[in-house]
């Protein structure tokens, strides 16, 4: 996977051009970055990650490049469903055929295309642009640039709290656009009709999970828990907005009797009606994040984020039977490493409730003054950030 990874890099600069936004809004430079797949012992926290794109700071990507690591392991072990939800019984059994291939290639793409494409515009300290004021315009409004982020701003600094999530829809709408092209899919190996295949469990697995991610909605508040779960819900929005039937939801009664969904995709209309939605959306995402237009970028995004009943599908009555039908959480009961002498040991636990606390009992045993050794770290890089 590795190898397919390093390709994808090495044919970056041909498919970055592909991605709907004019190509003053693209890095000036691609910085061409390490895209290493691995396998991992443990991954010390309370998620387990598929992909990392570093450093999350979009000043230092643009200027000084970056990197991208794929769990590889953790694709395989943290992505497999045993009863899968929602769809009917030909889409469920390819769906566990190609989940996972599909997945390495929305990582590769997510990873790679999506966070490490696109371009800030910055006003410098001495009044100079790192764009061309005078040929430069705004594709949405056809007018020149007047507003964009000064020096000392950041895309995070102006998005503030939908920075993450926002971000994060758009590295995912520029999985699914890329994964149409058949020069990407050629760098994972499919060239036949395997290929359409994988493209539509990758669309369908996006829809899916855009209606699972109601669970991380709370009415209460009308805020999301979860910012990769809101980003997949707006895709699901501007998939459903598409029409045409290119996606549709419909209510259901299940085989025990109790209220179910049923998600379709219509695989031909991918292509025509699909491509063009999902290009327009993450074109205005890359414009509005580009020019740091948080009044344009945030109505739209909040726009699609709005989980209410006031017209089909009736997502707060869907969110229900989501509810009602969601399984298990699953629970990784993860190795420790031990020092053994002058030699690395590794412990393994039992995949029981009792060997996930035990595992991390050991991982973080008491007296070892974890927070303190934390404060001391957040002293030592507190110089390099401002307040």
């Amino acid at each position: 996977m590795s190898a397919k990874f390093a390709e994808l890099v090495n044919q970056a600069e041909r498919l970055l051009p592909l991605l709907p936004w004019p190509a003053a809004f693209e890095k000036d430079k691609f910085l061409r970055p390490d895209f290493t797949s691995l396998d991992v012992l443990t991954f010390a926290g309370s998620g387990i990650p598929a992909g990392i794109n570093i450093p999350n700071y979009d000043d230092i990507r643009q200027d000084e490049g970056f990197k991208n690591v794929s769990l590889g392991n953790v694709l395989i072990a943290g992505y497999k469903e045993d009863k899968i939800s929602f769809l009917d019984p030909k889409d469920a059994e390819l769906f566990i055929k190609l989940k996972i291939q599909s997945f390495e290639v929305q990582v590769g793409l997510h990873e790679l295309l999506g966070h490490g494409s696109g371009k800030l515009f910055i006003k410098n300290a001495d009044g100079s642009y790192n764009f061309d004021q005078e040929s430069v315009v705004n594709p949405e409004t056809k007018e020149k640039i007047t507003d964009c982020y000064n020096e000392n701003e950041t895309w995070d600094s102006k998005f503030s709290v939908i920075s993450s999530s926002y971000e994060e829809c758009r590295a995912e709408c520029v999985g699914i656009y890329l994964c149409l092209s058949t020069d990407a899919l050629r760098i994972f190996g499919y060239t036949d009709d395997s290929a359409d295949d994988i493209i539509y469990v990758n669309w369908l697995s996006m829809a899916r999970s855009g209606l699972l991610a109601l669970e991380f909605y709370s009415p209460e508040t009308g805020a999301w828990r979860q910012a990769h779960m809101q980003a997949r819900f707006c895709i699901l929005r501007v998939m459903l907005e598409a029409g045409q039937g290119l996606v549709t939801i419909t209510k259901t009664t299940g085989d025990d009797g109790k209220e179910d969904i049923l998600l379709k995709l219509d695989r031909s209309k991918i292509i025509g009606v699909g491509k063009p939605a999902i290009g327009n959306f993450l074109r205005k995402l890359q414009v509005y994040k580009s020019l740091g237009d948080v009044d344009s970028g945030k109505k739209m995004y909040d726009y699609y984020s709005d989980v209410h009943d006031r017209e089909e599908p009736h997502f707060l009555s869907l969110r229900s039977t989501v509810l009602d039908r969601k399984q298990p959480r699953r629970m990784f009961a993860q190795h420790n490493t031990v020092l053994e002498g002058d030699k690395v040991g590794l412990k393994n636990y039992e995949a029981t409730a009792s060997g996930l606390i035990q595992s991390w009992m050991e991982r973080f045993p008491a007296g070892a003054d974890l927070d303190q050794k934390l404060t001391n770290l957040w002293q030592k890089e507190k110089p390099f950030f401002t307040d």
